[in-house]
C-alpha cells in the first residue's frame, strides 16, 4: 500500500479524486485498481506544517532582545511542528508509520517550496520508508493518473529540496539578526516600533524608497514646445519644432520668436520616411508577467492574481502557476488543439475561429524544451470550464490565459509608421509622425492599450511645398519620475532593480535573477504592506516614513543592495541544480551578518535623521496592541483631537459624532509634518514653508486655518492670496 501526501487539503481531495475512495479523518482512502492494486492513503498538509525553531530554542539567552546577544547563529538548524496543526502532523505520522504502507509518494506542489514542505513532515514524524515523487504541472484527472503512472525517484528533486532548506535557513539567519540589530539601534533614536529586515524585502524596500525619493526631491521645470499645422499641396497635417531631436524650448521668448516667424512661411516636405514593422503576438504567461498584466489591465495585486490562478490550478482548470517559464514542451503543444477546440465552443470565443495558424508546434517562440524550467508556461488546461460559472476575478484572468493562448496561433499585427520632416524658410525643422495599420492580426484577439497615439498622415512626397497655415505655443512643464504600480514592482523585483518600459519586458522576463521566486515575490510586497513600510493607494505604491527610516540606516550595506541579493538568487538556484553547497552558503551569509552587527553597531552613532521625516513617523502595533495615537491639537470644527490617520490628518470623534475635519498630508507638492499641523492648530498658521508647486512657479507660504470658509489657504507675505481647495 502507498501513503500519498499532498501539500493542501484541497489538492489531496483532487489527486483522489480519479479513483474510488472512501473518506477518513485527515485522509482518503484510495481503493484498489489498476495504478495502486493494493490501494492508498491521501493525507495532505495544511501549507506549513513545520518551521524553524525560535531563537530561545537554541539558547534561553536568545529570547531577549539585546544587541550584546547577536549574532545569533544556530550551529545546527532545527524544524518543529507547528502547534496549531499538531492534528494533522499526527494523522500522517501514523499512517507513515502503518505496517500497511511500504512506499511513500511525495504529491506536494512540484516546486522549491513544496519539497520542503513535504520533507520536512515525513523527517519529523521519522519516516525513513522509500519514497517517489510526483511531479505534475495540472490537476486534471488525465494528468494525475499519468503522473502517478511516471513517477519520479527520490533522488531527482532532492537538490530542490537543498535549495529551499537552505533558502530557509539563510533568511532565518538574515531575518534573525539583522531585525534586532536595526530595531534596537533605531529605538535608541527614539523610533519605538519593530523594524524587520529580510534577505529580499529590503532590498526591494530600498528600491521603492530610491523612487519616493527621486519623486520628493524632482524640481519641475517649465519648458515651451511650438506646434505647427501646415497645407503641404493641399494636404494638411501638424508637427512639432524640433533641434538635434529635441522639442523643448527653455524660454516662452524663444518659442514665441519661433512661432512668429514660421507663421505663415513657406514650407517644404524635405523628408519622407516610411516603414513597415511587424509585431510578433506575445509570450505565453509565467507568474510574474500575468501579475504585471493582471495589475495593469484590471488594477489587481499580484497576491491577489496568485491566489485565484492557485484556485484555477487546484481544480484543474489550469496549468501549475508558480512557473518562472514562458514556453512549453513538445508534449504539451501537441494537447493544444484539443484545448482550443473547447474554447471554439464557448460563444464569447467563436469569432476567433477558425485560427489562422494551425498549430505551432514547431514554433519556437513558444514551443521550446530547453527554456522549460520546472514547470511549463502558465496555459488553460483540457479542462475547459463552463465560464458563466467563474467568478468575476478568475473569469477576467481565465480568458487573459485563453486569450494569449489563441493569439500565439495568429500572425504578427502589422503597420506602417511614417515621419515627414518639414522645414520652414530652410532653417526651422517640424517632425510630424503617423502610423497606419495594415493587418491588425494577433491584436483582434487580445486588444491592447495604444501606447503611441500617432495620426494618419495623408501621402505626402518629398519635396512637396506649401505655406505653413497657423503656429501655436504649448507650455508644460518637466515631470517626477512616475510611482510605481504594485505590477510594476514585481517586475522590479524580477529584474532586481533595472527599470525597463513595457515594451521591453518580454525580452527581460525571458531570464533574469531577481529578487525572490515567482512564488514569494507577492508574498513580499504583502508583507511590506502589513509591516506599515509601503502604503498602496489607486494601486500606487507610496514608501512610509518608516521604510524611509530603515533604509536611510541600512544605508549602502550589502542587504540593502538588489544586485547582491539577485546573485544570491542564482547561487540558491544554483543548489538547486546540484552545482554549489548548501553549508558554504549559509557560512557566507552567517559571515555577511556578524560583519554587519560589528559595522553597523559602531556606525549607528553618525545617524542623523531630519525633523520632516521624524515628525512623519507613525509607530507600528507593538505587543499586539496599537500605539495611542499621539494627539496634534484640537480639532477646527468640533473641538475634538486631531491626529495622524496614516495618509492624512483627521479628527478622533469621526467615529462617534462624523466629524469630517481633516488635513491633506499633500499640498502642492509639500509634505505637511506633525510638526506643521502642530503649529497650525495651537497658533492658526504655520512657519513659512518653501517649495509649493504653482501653477507659474514654485513659492512659499504660510498655511492658515480660515474659520469662516472652514479650509485651508495660503498666505503670501501675511496677505491670504490663494486657497487651498
Amino acid at each position: 500500500m502507498k501513503l500519498i501526501v499532498a501539500e493542501k487539503p484541497d489538492q489531496g481531495r483532487t489527486l483522489a479524486s480519479v479513483f474510488k475512495t472512501k473518506k477518513r479523518e485527515g485522509f482518503i482512502e484510495i481503493l484498489p485498481n489498476e495504478i495502486f492494486p493494493k490501494g492508498a492513503f491521501v493525507s495532505w498538509a495544511i501549507g506549513h506544517l513545520t518551521e524553524l525553531s525560535a531563537p530561545e530554542k537554541y539558547n534561553t539567552s536568545w529570547k531577549r532582545w539585546s544587541l550584546g546577544t547577536l549574532p545569533i547563529i544556530p550551529e545546527q538548524f532545527q524544524y518543529e511542528v507547528v502547534k496549531s496543526k499538531a492534528k494533522q502532523f499526527n494523522i500522517i505520522k501514523k499512517l507513515a508509520s502503518d505496517p500497511q504502507v511500504s512506499e511513500v509518494i511525495h504529491a506536494g506542489d512540484a516546486g522549491r517550496e513544496g519539497e520542503l514542505i513535504i520533507r520536512n513532515i515525513l523527517r519529523l514524524a521519522g519516516c525513513t520508508k522509500p519514497m517517489k515523487r510526483l511531479w505534475i504541472s495540472s490537476l486534471t484527472p488525465k494528468a494525475i493518473k499519468e503522473g502517478f503512472q511516471k513517477l519520479l525517484s527520490e533522488a531527482e528533486t532532492k537538490n530542490l529540496y537543498y535549495e529551499a532548506y537552505t533558502r530557509a535557513c539563510a533568511d532565518w539567519v538574515v531575518g534573525m539578526n539583522a531585525s534586532r540589530l536595526y530595531t534596537l539601534l533605531l529605538q535608541n533614536k527614539g523610533y519605538s516600533d519593530v523594524f524587520s529586515v529580510g534577505r529580499v524585502q529590503t532590498p526591494t524596500l530600498a528600491l521603492i524608497v530610491k523612487r519616493e525619493l527621486e519623486i520628493e526631491n524632482f524640481v519641475s521645470e517649465p519648458f515651451w514646445e511650438v506646434n505647427a499645422k501646415f497645407n503641404i499641396n493641399g494636404k494638411k497635417y501638424s508637427g512639432k519644432w524640433e533641434k538635434n531631436g529635441d522639442s523643448r524650448i527653455s524660454s516662452k521668448e524663444m518659442a514665441e520668436k519661433i512661432a512668429g516667424f514660421c507663421d505663415g512661411k513657406a514650407a517644404e516636405a524635405s523628408e519622407v520616411i516610411s516603414e513597415k514593422k511587424e509585431f510578433l503576438p506575445p509570450l505565453l504567461y509565467n507568474l510574474s508577467a500575468i501579475q504585471a498584466e493582471a495589475n495593469r489591465r484590471f488594477k489587481m495585486s499580484p497576491k491577489k492574481t496568485l491566489d485565484i490562478l492557485q484556485g484555477l490550478y487546484q481544480r484543474g482548470i489550469v496549468s501549475y502557476p508558480r512557473s518562472d517559464s514562458r514556453y512549453v514542451t513538445p508534449g504539451e503543444a501537441e494537447g493544444f488543439p484539443a484545448i482550443l477546440s473547447k474554447l471554439q465552443a464557448i460563444p464569447e470565443y467563436q469569432p476567433l475561429f477558425p485560427l489562422p495558424i494551425s498549430s505551432i508546434k514547431n514554433n519556437k517562440r513558444y514551443v521550446n524544451e530547453k527554456k522549460v524550467t520546472d514547470h511549463y508556461a502558465i496555459i488553460p488546461t483540457e479542462q475547459v470550464p463552463n465560464i458563466s460559472r467563474l467568478s468575476g476575478d478568475e473569469l477576467k484572468l481565465y480568458d487573459l490565459l485563453a486569450r494569449t493562448l489563441i493569439t500565439a496561433h495568429y500572425g504578427p499585427y502589422k503597420a506602417e509608421y511614417t515621419t515627414i520632416k518639414t522645414v520652414v524658410e530652410d532653417r526651422a525643422e517640424f517632425i510630424s509622425k503617423g502610423k497606419v495599420q495594415l493587418d491588425e492580426g494577433w491584436k483582434k484577439v487580445l486588444p491592447q492599450k495604444e501606447s503611441d497615439k500617432e495620426p494618419e498622415l495623408p501621402a505626402v512626397e518629398q519635396g512637396e511645398t506649401g505655406t505653413v497655415m497657423k503656429t501655436e505655443v504649448k507650455e508644460s512643464k518637466t515631470q517626477p519620475p512616475k510611482r510605481l504600480t504594485e505590477g510594476q514592482l514585481i517586475t522590479l523585483m524580477k529584474t532586481a532593480g533595472k527599470h525597463i518600459e513595457d515594451k521591453e519586458l518580454e525580452k527581460v522576463l525571458m531570464k533574469a535573477e531577481g529578487l525572490g521566486t515567482e512564488a514569494t515575490r507577492a508574498g513580499i510586497i504583502t508583507m511590506l504592506k502589513d509591516r506599515a513600510y509601503i502604503d498602496v493607494r489607486k494601486n500606487l505604491v507610496y514608501a512610509t516614513a518608516k521604510a524611509k527610516i530603515l533604509v536611510a540606516a541600512v544605508g549602502g550595506q550589502v542587504l540593502a543592495s538588489p544586485e547582491m541579493t539577485a546573485k544570491w538568487e542564482q547561487r540558491l538556484h544554483q543548489i538547486g541544480e546540484g552545482a554549489a553547497s548548501p553549508r558554504q552558503f549559509i557560512e557566507q551569509t552567517s559571515k555577511m551578518i556578524r560583519h554587519l552587527v560589528a559595522e553597523t553597531t559602531e556606525g549607528s552613532s553618525s545617524w542623523v535623521f531630519s525633523d520632516e521625516l521624524t515628525s512623519a513617523f507613525i509607530p507600528g502595533k507593538k505587543s499586539g496592541r496599537s500605539k495611542r495615537a499621539a494627539n496634534l491639537g484640537n480639532c477646527k470644527k468640533c473641538n475634538g483631537m486631531v491626529v495622524d490617520k496614516g495618509t492624512f490628518y483627521g479628527c478622533s470623534n469621526y467615529q462617534k459624532t462624523k466629524c469630517n475635519f481633516t488635513l491633506s498630508k499633500q499640498i502642492l507638492g509639500k509634505t505637511l509634518t506633525q510638526k506643521h499641523i502642530k503649529k497650525l492648530l495651537a497658533d492658526g498658521s504655520t512657519d513659512m514653508i518653501e517649495g509649493f508647486q504653482g501653477k507659474e512657479r514654485p513659492f512659499d507660504a504660510k498655511l492658515y486655518w480660515d474659520g469662516e470658509e472652514n479650509r485651508l489657504k495660503f498666505n503670501l507675505a501675511n496677505d491670504p492670496v490663494k486657497q487651498e481647495g
